[in-house]
This record gives structure tokens, sequence and C-alpha cells, in this order.
């Protein structure tokens, strides 16, 4: 599947706990898209939602395009952390298999209310990070279509899923939101 021109928007990639190995979908998909951007972290091992926050809020600020991010596991915890302290310039989150932030002791720290902008989580029914009902609380408290992707464990490269199409058939969709988004906000 070759998405559509994201030439004026940009693409964060934001990983979770142990960073996207060479055959995770987030890896294959920057192979793929060049222009895709992985946000680094200084320890990948140890998950610190402040830490990892910053980090994204920065890589945010090197560029003035609308940003779509699409995350990962303890990714979208720090996602949604980033979001509720700023939200300037994202212009929709794609969040794929997020960690439980009941296990890591951050959910307190995350919003409890709609994300500032369009969203799409996909949780798996076989997820050993968060189950699909607890997902689908967060999915609904944020305000992000939530969609049930099936039995495929924390979809990760243990998954199997090659390049991931139908992952990127819904960052189309994201993409066609944040512009549906920004075209019902400037006619307001």
């Amino acid at each position: 599947m070759a998405l559509r021109s994201f030439s004026d928007y940009r693409v964060l990639i934001v990983p979770g706990l142990h960073n996207s190995g060479p055959e995770h979908w987030q890896s294959r998909w920057q192979r793929l898209y060049p222009q895709f951007e992985r946000v680094e972290q200084d320890d990948w091992e140890q998950p610190d939602l402040a830490a990892w926050s910053a980090r994204l809020d920065r890589a945010r600020r090197e560029d003035s395009r609308p940003t779509l991010i699409v995350a990962h596991s303890f990714g979208c915890l720090t996602t949604a952390h980033s979001l509720a302290r700023d939200p300037q310039g994202v212009a929709g989150v794609l969040l794929v298999g997020p960690a439980d932030p009941d296990k890591f002791g951050v959910a307190d720290h995350l919003p409890h209310k709609r994300l500032p902008c369009p969203g799409i989580l996909i949780a798996s029914q076989t997820d050993p990070w968060m189950t699909a009902e607890h997902a689908a609380q967060w999915a609904r408290r944020w305000n992000c279509k939530y969609i049930d992707g099936g039995a495929l464990g924390h979809i990760n490269a243990e998954s199997h899923l090659g390049d991931w199409v139908y992952g990127q058939a819904q960052l189309q969709t994201l993409f066609d939101l944040a512009q549906s988004s920004t075209r019902h906000r400037h006619a307001a």
C-alpha cells in the first residue's frame, strides 16, 4: 500500500519500551517512508514518562509542519502525556497496542479527557500489556476511534505483521481525519 502524499505533514514514530527492532512494523514503515522520523530516547530500557515526553516535546518543536504521531506501547502513554501538556502542532495520533498505564504507575499523569486532536487507538484481544477492555476505556476517555485488532499479541515484531498494510490504511484514515479537522477549524 502506498500512502498518499504527506508532504505538508510530518510523521513522528514514537516507539515503546526497548525501541522497535528491525522487523517491527514501525521500523518497516520507516524503511518504506524514509521521511518518517523516529523519536529517540536516552534509555529505551527504563520507561520514564516525564523524560520520554520531554524528548517528544523537543522533537515536535523541531519542525513547524502539522504532525501526525504513530505511537506504540509506552510510546502511546508518552504521546498522550505530551499532548496534555502542549497540543500545539499535533494534527492526529495513531496509538497502537498501548501499554497499561496502571502497570507503570502513571495513570494519574495521563489526560483523563478527550485529546486535542483526532486519534485512532488500535488494541489487540491478546495483548499481554493491556486488555482490550481497558484499551477501549482509554480510547473512550481520549475520544479516539477504537479498533479491535483481533488476536495480534502486542502488535509488535512477534505478531509477524510485516509492513502491516492494515495499520498503514489506518494512518491514511488518520491523515484524512486530520485534514478534515483542520478544514473544519479554519471554516469556524
